[in-house]
């Protein structure tokens, strides 16, 4: 299945969404946002499943679908961890810096706990009063949980995944070091972040969504040009069942608990990777190809991102189809 929020109110308005994204019906009766779907998703998924098989057989008209009318699918929820299961990326950060990265990052996975109040729809624009902050993109991709027990299993957390969404991690990176020598973690360098417009059952995802990865370029297009299209089934070093069990080890997790991957980093070449005009993956945020740049030459050449720039985030099928729609945001002076 696939679904939108239409922007209505705090919460959205739940609407079921064609498999090729070009007609939406809304549910009211079954439930009148997503978040109150996966309350009571053991009721609400059966009713779901046959006005979305309804829709796609025409047996329903719909209404036109466009992105521009979308909120986040949880335009606010309960809790957003984000994790960093793809550790080339991690590496990549310290070796930057000349710091040695700790044996124990390969066994337990990093997650922070980003604010979740307040989504960006997903082609809102990312105001920020000032370049100097370092404004980055991260492309990463994001699953959704129904209520998930303390202490669950890796093995068996996969059964409480219900979504699966792309995510723009948006980053100041300028101030993340001042924030991190506090010792506290991040606060002012993690503002709202954006999440595609369409979230998606894994079902959906076909042979595509295996080992409790999803193995597809996720493609992030900066300023026209692609930036980069890393492989999100390769180099990650923590599946998802396990950053929901590491997230739930000593809590619970309430429905519509949102847990993402960090950004989507592949290694590929044994080395950190190869920007796209060279013909490797590319990167999925500027602060890597700095990162790389600096290693390579001592000191980073390409720019944060600049007033005016535009980052478009998405995932296409094997037809060439998009699949979750696409993060198209803006960077404009706040």
């Amino acid at each position: 299945m696939k679904f939108a929020s239409l922007k209505h109110g705090r919460d959205g308005q739940l609407v079921v969404v064609s498999k090729d994204l070009t007609r939406y019906v809304p549910v009211p009766d079954i439930a009148v946002s997503l978040q109150a779907a996966l309350d009571q998703w053991s009721d609400s998924e059966p009713q779901l499943q046959k006005v979305y098989q309804d829709l796609n057989n025409g047996l329903i008209d719909g209404t036109a679908f466009d992105a521009a009318m979308a909120a986040s699918p949880l335009p606010r929820a309960y809790q957003w961890a984000d994790g960093s299961a793809y550790v080339n990326h991690v590496e990549l950060v310290r070796k930057a810096r000349g710091a040695e990265m700790p044996e124990s990052f390969w066994s337990d996975p990093l997650m922070y706990q980003g604010g979740s109040d307040d989504f960006l729809a997903p082609t809102e624009a990312i105001r920020m009063a000032s370049e100097e902050w370092g404004i980055d993109f991260e492309a990463e991709i994001a699953v959704v949980t129904d209520d998930v027990p303390c202490g669950v299993s890796a093995d068996a957390a996969g059964e409480h995944i219900k979504l699966v969404m792309l995510v723009n991690d948006v980053s100041l990176r300028n101030l993340i070091p001042a924030e991190l020598a506090k010792g506290f973690g991040f606060f002012h360098a993690k503002p709202s972040s954006a999440f595609s417009p369409i979230a998606v059952t894994p079902d959906e995802l076909g042979n595509n969504w295996r080992d409790g990865k999803l193995h597809l370029p996720l493609l992030s297009t900066f300023n026209g040009e692609l930036f980069g299209k890393p492989n999100a089934g390769l180099d990650m070093t923590f599946s998802f069942p396990e950053l929901v069990a590491h997230a739930a080890k000593t809590r619970n997790l309430c429905a519509g608990t949102i847990i993402g991957s960090g950004t989507v980093s592949n290694k590929l070449d044994g080395g950190p990777g190869r920007p796209v005009s060279e013909g490797g993956a590319g990167y999925s945020c500027i602060a890597e190809v700095r990162m790389v740049e600096t290693l390579s030459d001592g000191s980073p050449k390409t720019s944060f991102m600049h007033f005016g720039d535009r980052i478009r985030i998405e995932m296409l099928d094997g037809e060439g189809e998009s699949i979750f729609g696409a993060i198209d945001q803006v960077v404009e002076k706040g």
